[in-house]
């Protein structure tokens, strides 16, 4: 089994010029591909040099930094853990915000392979899955509505592409649910092997490009807390960075509110954060203890999936109440 390579179907487009090619580009790319141009593992970043790449495609191509997007996702996820554990604790939502449940755990919902698992295997979970869209779909809807307005583009004539670690992201990119009036968020998927590739079929060597050329405006921008996406346990810190901030209204005291059990590649990590401050408006969840949970590989998806599950059939809580899950076994 190979991915669909969709290679061709890029360049087809670059070549006819007629319309504008928006590549983003994920965190972890800019390691990986460096790779594929003669760099050892970890060796090398190749950030800049991929924007240099893709400008020498052609005259209508950009490429934005898909950090942009992964904060987008921190922010809406973080939020909605908020909203519903206010819901669970006070049976009151917040005005205005009819789409979030207030069943707990929330799962994350960045990765498409879960999201899918979920679906065949676990429908009674569905509820539980956060409602935000992944950095990917995120980003891909942002070119096609805020982008294009702001460059005076019709959103028909862009073609928006990613480039992924994941080939399920190809999938994400087709679901039904990712598009908007027949316009889709994302037209194309490109892995990193094929993104390496592509630069090799039109003779461009990134080693040998400026190191220095930044991401194209207005989507270049980013915190900074989207590039530990892309290892196990990046999400969940990022989004606890978050509504730690929101909640308490300061800082995250990294030597009072310890989330390195976010990190490692146990396939379950678990960790439990005291809530000891906050904000008035967040009084309900003062004295409070936020119990996470971070996972990844299928067995373990399924160990916690079923004690999740179990929980629910029992009308028992679960022993989380916020839970990161990544379809991918960590090789470390």
């Amino acid at each position: 089994m190979t991915e669909k390579n969709e290679i061709d179907d890029v360049m087809k487009v670059i070549r006819e010029g007629k319309k504008h090619v928006i590549f983003q580009t994920a965190p972890s790319i800019r390691v990986g591909i460096a790779e594929e141009f003669g760099a050892r593992p970890g060796e090398r970043l190749m950030k800049g040099e991929m924007v240099a790449g893709c400008h020498i495609l052609g005259p209508k191509v950009k490429c934005v930094d898909t950090n942009f997007s992964a904060d987008l996702t921190i922010i809406e996820e973080g939020n909605e853990l908020i909203e519903r554990l206010k819901r669970a604790l006070t049976g009151k939502g917040s005005e205005g915000v009819d789409h979030v449940s207030n069943v707990l755990p929330m799962f994350t919902s960045c990765c498409p392979g879960w999201v899918l698992y979920c679906e065949k295997n676990y429908p009674e979970l569905l509820p539980n899955l956060s409602t935000c869209k992944s950095p990917q779909q995120m980003m891909g809807q942002v070119i096609k509505t805020y982008y294009a307005k702001k460059s005076g583009i019709d959103p028909k004539d862009i073609v928006s592409v990613s480039i992924m670690p994941c080939t399920a992201k190809k999938y994400e990119k087709i679901r039904k649910e990712m598009e908007a009036d027949g316009i889709r968020d994302i037209d194309y998927a490109l892995t990193t092997r094929e993104f390496a590739k592509l630069f090799k079929q039109n003779n461009i060597n990134l080693a040998e490009l400026p190191s220095n050329t930044p991401y194209d405006d207005p989507l270049s921008h980013g915190t900074g807390a989207a590039v530990i996406f892309g290892t196990t346990g990046g999400v969940m810190e990022a989004a606890l960075r978050t509504a730690y901030e929101v909640v308490t209204g300061k800082e995250v005291p990294f030597k009072n509110l310890d989330i390195h059990p976010c990190r490692g590649f146990q396939g379950v990590k678990e960790a439990s954060i005291p809530i000891t401050e906050t904000k008035p408006e967040f009084s309900f969840l003062k004295g409070a203890t936020l119990k996470i949970a971070i996972v990844h590989g299928g067995a373990n998806i399924k160990a916690i999936a079923d004690k999740v599950l179990e929980c629910k059939k029992k009308g028992e809580p679960a022993p989380w109440h916020f839970i990161e899950i990544m379809a991918c076994p960590s090789i470390f």
